[in-house]
């Protein structure tokens, strides 16, 4: 599964989050560690919010613009 992610530069390295995931964000010092380390935050947000989903109805809506 691919994910856009934001990635910016900072005085400490590199932030980055995952604007399609609120709250999944991830640093590092290199970019490289970055990215690294946000494949890994985007795993734990996707456990959490499966266990988060644990024994509800799930369904899915359209919207129209």
């Amino acid at each position: 599964m691919k994910y856009k992610i934001a990635l910016r530069k900072t005085d400490e390295g590199y932030s980055v989050s995952v604007p399609g995931l609120p709250g999944c964000w991830s640093q590092g010092a290199t970019e490289q560690e970055a990215l690294e380390n946000i494949q890994d935050a985007i795993r734990e947000y996707l456990a959490a919010r499966e266990e988060l989903l644990e024994g509800a109805v799930v369904r899915e809506v359209e919207v129209v613009p």
